[in-house]
């Protein structure tokens, strides 16, 4: 934003718009592209390009919001929710999204910093998408560990379903009302594990 002091801007909208509500948004984001790579940053590019939500971007983030950039996300997330249904295929992403998804998450939330500078607003970025998509990224793979172990992989279709549904949900209340957003993670926390547990339980209960 040429000739706009974006340390002003943060001081004159406050610490809410300009930390609390991008932080827990980011969060929000984070965690989904734990469970998706692409999916919530098409979801943000598309709120974005249409002025949806009150969503903002910061400007050195604006080419998420183009027309290639979504073109592109939309073809990447389409052939990633096709292939997370195929099993082995499914652990080769879930594999290859211990990179993926923290760089993702990191761009998604650090895009929503729009109130900081560059600089803090990619450090913004790091401290609050990186962990977070790790650490979603990582209880999808118990699921689709324990998936595979008592199915065969059969199972890992209707897996990764749900997650797909999990992942558009947890980004329309991030757009809708990010203050929930931590609700909403301890809620999907106990999901995704309660998920594992019945997954990874199975045989058992088969036994019996």
């Amino acid at each position: 934003m040429p000739g706009v002091d974006l340390t002003e801007v943060g001081a004159a909208v406050g610490p809410l718009q300009t930390w609390v509500l991008p932080a827990l948004l980011g969060l929000g984001l984070a965690s989904a592209t734990g469970l998706r790579t692409f999916l919530p940053l098409l979801m943000l590019a598309l709120a974005a390009k249409f002025e949806m939500f009150g969503i903002r971007l910061n400007d050195q983030m604006g080419w998420l919001g183009s027309w290639p950039t979504i073109s592109a996300l939309a073809i990447a997330a389409v052939a990633e929710f096709a292939g997370d249904k195929v099993p082995a295929v499914d652990h080769a992403l879930n594999a290859i999204g211990y990179v993926t998804r923290p760089i993702a998450g990191t761009v998604a939330a650090g895009s929503v910093f729009w109130g900081v500078d560059p600089a803090t607003a990619a450090v913004a970025g790091i401290i609050v998408g990186a962990p977070t998509a790790l650490a979603f990224n990582a209880a999808q793979t118990g699921v689709r560990v324990g998936s595979t172990a008592t199915t065969g992989g059969l199972g890992n279709p209707f897996v990764s379903f749900i997650e797909d549904m999990l992942a558009v949900l947890t980004v329309i209340v991030a757009f809708l009302a990010p203050v929930i957003i931590p609700l909403v993670l301890v809620i999907l926390a106990i999901v995704v594990f309660w998920l594992a547990k019945r997954i990874r339980d199975r045989p058992a209960r088969a036994g019996v």
